[in-house]
C-alpha cells in the first residue's frame, strides 16, 4: 500500500447539469497559495463564510459559501477546501479551471475517497459503502450502505480477526513449546472456539448476501414463444406501458430493460424477443441477444399462453439448467382458470393474466422468495461480491483448521488460521494490492 500522492487535486463534486448550487472540492497538503489567490485571505476553519471567488486579474468569478477543513480533521485527512457557488456548468468550469491554474491537478474518479482510505480516515469497506450509498436504488439499499459507512460491517470483521489472533497465539504456542510436553491442542475449548467462529461467519455471510442483493439487485429475464404475453408481463410488473403490445408475433426485436423494486428489493426485468426459428436477420439477432441475457439471468420467467401450454415445453431443453426457472401460464382471463401458485421441489408454476393483473402479486412474491430477499432483516450491511468471496475463503480455511485440530497437526492448523485472517483482512483493506484499489476507486464518480 503506497502513501497518498502529495499533489493537490480538484474536481467538481456535484452532478453534471444545472442546479441551484454547485461545489468544487480541493484537497492537498498545502492550500495556502490557493486560498490567498482565490479568496484573498484564508477562511476560518470549519466555519461557513460567504466569499468572493476571484480570477487571476482579481475579477469576480462567482460568490458563494466557502468551507475549509485543515488536516487532519477532514474527509481526506488532508487540507480540504469546498467552494459552494451557483450550479451552472459554465461557472463551475471557470472555477475549476482557476483551481487548475493555481497548481491543482484534476482528480481521478474516486480519488478523494482513495486518499481518505490511504490516510486512515476510512477502511476499504467504508470507502466502498460511499459509492454504494450514492448508487443505492431503494431505501433499504441506502440504509444498508449507511450501516457499512458507519463501520458496522468493519466492526464485525475486526471482531472476527481479534478472535483469530487469539487462536493463532494459542496454537503457535504449541509449536514453539513442542519440546516442553505442552499439548494445547488437547484443549476442547479450542475446537469450541473454531466452531463459534464458523457460526459467526455464517451469520455475517447471511447479512452480507442480503446486502449484496440490495446493492446489485436481482435480474429476471422474460422468455417464451412469440405472442405468449411477455411484453404484457413486463408492463404488468412495472405498472407502466413500457413495451409495445400487439397481436403481431415478433414485435419485440431487442432487449427491453426496466428497473423497479419489489418490497425494497431492486429488480431488473429484461423482456426479450420471442424464441423461435426465423429467417429474418433482425429477429435472429434479437433471439441471439435473448439467449445471452438468459445465460446471465438470476431467474428465468418462462411465459406460455395458457391455452397452448405445451407450446413452450420444447424450450425447456434450451434454457440454462443452472438458473432458477419460474413457469408462467398467461392469459387465464381467456380460459377461466383461477390465478394460482404451485411449487413442486424447485419447479414453480404461476397461472396469471398480465392483461387483468390477476395473479401478478403471486408472481411478485415468488420472485422475492427466489431471490432469497428478506425484508427488514436486522443489521444488514452493504456488501460486494469480493466481500462474499473473502468470507467464503475464510470459512473454508476455518473448516480446514477444524479438521487439522482433530488430527493434531499444529503447523497446518496455524497456517489455515492465518489464511482465514488474511481473507477477512482483504475486506477492510488490511491485506490488498494496488490493482484492487485501482479497480475499486475507478468505479467511483469524479469528485468523490
Amino acid at each position: 500500500m503506497t502513501a497518498p500522492e502529495r499533489d493537490t487535486i480538484a474536481a467538481i463534486a456535484t452532478p453534471p447539469g444545472k442546479g441551484g448550487v454547485g461545489i468544487v472540492r480541493i484537497s492537498g497538503s498545502d492550500l495556502g497559495p490557493i486560498l490567498g489567490a482565490l479568496l484573498g485571505r484564508p477562511p476560518r476553519p470549519r466555519h461557513a463564510e460567504f466569499r468572493r471567488f476571484r480570477d487571476a486579474a482579481g475579477r469576480t468569478i462567482d460568490r458563494g459559501i466557502v468551507l475549509y477543513f485543515p488536516a487532519p480533521s477532514s474527509f481526506t485527512g488532508e487540507n480540504v477546501l469546498e467552494l459552494h457557488g451557483h450550479g451552472g456548468p459554465v461557472v463551475l468550469d471557470i472555477l475549476l479551471r482557476r483551481a487548475l491554474e493555481l497548481g491543482c491537478r484534476l482528480a481521478r474518479p474516486g480519488e478523494f475517497s482513495e486518499r481518505a482510505y490511504l490516510n486512515g480516515k476510512l477502511d476499504l469497506a467504508q470507502a466502498e459503502a460511499i459509492a454504494d450509498l450514492i448508487d443505492s436504488s431503494t431505501e433499504e439499499a441506502a440504509r444498508s450502505a449507511q450501516r457499512s459507512l458507519q463501520g458496522e460491517f468493519s466492526a464485525h470483521i475486526h471482531h472476527l480477526q481479534e478472535r483469530l489472533v487469539r487462536l493463532r497465539t494459542h496454537v503457535e504456542a504449541t509449536i514453539d513449546f513442542s519440546g516442553e510436553d505442552i499439548d494445547l491442542l488437547e484443549n476442547a475449548a479450542l475446537g469450541h472456539e473454531i466452531g463459534g467462529l464458523l457460526d459467526e461467519l455464517d451469520t455475517i455471510d447471511t447479512k452480507a448476501h442480503q446486502g449484496a442483493l440490495l446493492r446489485e439487485g436481482f435480474t429476471a429475464v422474460i422468455a417464451g414463444r412469440p405472442n405468449a404475453g411477455k411484453s404484457s408481463l413486463l408492463n404488468a410488473l412495472s405498472g407502466r406501458d413500457l413495451a409495445i403490445v400487439t397481436e403481431i408475433p415478433g414485435t419485440t426485436r431487442d432487449l427491453l430493460r426496466e428497473s423497479l423494486q419489489l418490497g425494497g428489493l431492486p429488480l431488473h426485468v429484461v423482456d426479450t424477443a420471442g424464441l423461435r426459428d426465423s429467417e429474418d436477420p433482425i429477429e435472429r439477432e434479437g433471439i441471439r441477444r435473448a439467449r445471452d441475457a438468459l445465460a446471465n439471468a438470476d431467474c428465468i420467467l418462462l411465459v406460455s399462453d395458457a391455452r397452448h401450454a405445451e407450446a413452450s415445453d420444447a424450450l425447456l431443453a434450451d434454457l440454462p439448467e443452472t438458473i432458477p426457472l419460474i413457469r408462467i401460464f398467461n392469459k387465464i382471463d381467456l380460459t377461466g382458470v383461477p390465478a394460482s401458485l404451485t411449487i413442486d421441489r424447485e419447479t414453480t408454476v404461476v397461472h396469471l393474466s398480465a392483461r387483468t393483473g390477476e395473479g401478478i402479486d403471486l408472481l411478485r412474491q415468488e420472485i422475492i422468495r427466489r431471490a432469497g430477499y428478506e425484508k427488514g432483516t436486522e443489521g444488514v450491511f452493504s456488501a460486494r461480491r469480493r466481500h462474499l468471496d473473502a468470507i467464503q475463503r475464510a470459512r473454508a480455511a476455518l473448516a480446514n483448521a477444524h479438521l487439522y485440530l482433530h488430527t493434531k497437526t499444529a503447523e497446518l492448523l496455524a497456517e489455515e488460521l492465518h489464511t482465514a485472517q488474511k481473507a477477512l483482512g482483504e475486506i477492510t483493506g488490511e491485506f490488498t494490492n494496488e490493482d484492487l484499489l485501482s479497480r475499486i476507486f475507478s468505479s467511483f464518480c469524479i469528485g468523490k
